[in-house]
């Protein structure tokens, strides 16, 4: 039978009223027992901590306030949390996975527009379409550009995707319907196997990189991947290659990838930058080989209300007691975003 459980919101007002509108909020109701207030952005103060006190679920998104030791004890009821985002990293820690709390994410559903933004991302590098439209700001109509950005060419290109993750796995798969690129995926914790099946050939990445006209990142962020692009990495591009960034800007050194950009001709189209926003003065802003975009690849506007979706959708399986879509364990948070 199917329980009600007593549910609170934590996360920015400003999130929440972007993120459930009348449906996603009687749908809410119709699952959960909800109280005052609906929703909080502080886990300290009295009302509310009468509220955690009472809490079996806490739906949360960004804005959410770190679960210490201190909020869990606040919380003795406290048995599952389901993020209507994507990364758990800044809420969610040891002392939550400690007490055996169900954690959940919705980062299955902001993978989506990140991998939309990927896919148009590479298909303009093949004909370095944003690269001739910066172009054509000085060259006017002199079409003599065109000739200065390498092959102008969709057709048996080579798309190295560094990190089989959630949205390097859709990447994979549009490219696959389109059977417009060869596709090597450098990851060296995903099978094999699997790979294979989406199309893609695994390497590692002293092979790909020299074999890459796109080179597009979907690792996390992890001590182990800082900056696992440096002056090397970019070396190793062949002329006219361009980078492609919808992941984090720490998987990249930025001063190396200035100096690539300006001296040795990459070419890059960066969503996430480090740091981020970019100090004025960075060079990155001047040059034509490089288009800049702030962080807009992840869910925006009414994208967000997919990832509701999904926390609405585990609040149902919780309140039925099935098992969950999207499990957040210890060890998952430790090589995922």
């Amino acid at each position: 039978m199917t329980r009600r459980p007593e549910t609170l919101l934590v996360m920015a007002r400003d999130t929440m009223r972007l993120q459930f509108g009348e449906a996603e909020l009687q749908r809410l109701r119709a699952t959960a027992r909800l109280g005052e207030p609906l929703c909080t952005d502080e886990l300290a103060s009295a009302p509310v901590r009468a509220r955690l006190a009472a809490a079996e679920v806490l739906i949360t998104s960004w804005g959410c306030p770190p679960l210490d030791d201190a909020v869990l004890r606040a919380a003795p009821n406290l048995r599952a949390v389901l993020h209507a985002a994507g990364s758990v990293r800044d809420h969610v820690g040891a002392a939550v996975f400690d007490r055996g709390l169900l954690v959940t994410t919705a980062a299955d559903a902001n993978a989506e527009p990140v991998a939309q933004y990927t896919l148009g991302a590479i298909l303009w590098a093949f004909k370095k379409v944003p690269f001739l439209a910066a172009d054509a700001r000085a060259f006017r109509e002199d079409w003599g550009y065109r000739e200065l950005r390498g092959e102008l060419s969709g057709r048996d290109r080579t798309v190295v995707l560094v990190g089989f993750s959630r949205v390097g796995r859709r990447v994979a798969a549009l490219l696959r319907l389109l059977d417009l690129a060869r596709v090597l995926v450098v990851d060296p914790v995903a099978d094999p196997g699997e790979i294979r099946a989406a199309g893609a050939e695994p390497a590692g990445l002293a092979e790909a990189l020299p074999q890459a006209d796109v080179l597009s990142l979907h690792a996390p962020s992890l001590p182990e991947t800082r900056h696992m692009i440096g002056a090397a990495e970019l070396a190793a591009l062949p002329p006219g290659a361009v980078l492609v960034n919808t992941a984090r800007g720490a998987l990249v050194d930025t001063t190396a990838l200035e100096h690539a950009c300006a001296t040795d001709g990459l070419h890059a189209v960066l969503d996430v930058t480090e740091p981020e926003p970019l100090p004025a003065g960075s060079p990155l802003y001047d040059l034509p080989n490089v288009v800049l975009t702030p962080h807009v690849a992840g869910s925006l506007g009414s994208e967000t209300r997919r990832m509701s979706a999904e926390a609405l959708g585990e609040l149902e399986r919780y309140a039925a007691g099935l098992p969950p879509r999207a499990p957040v364990t210890r060890h998952s948070l430790a090589v995922q975003a």
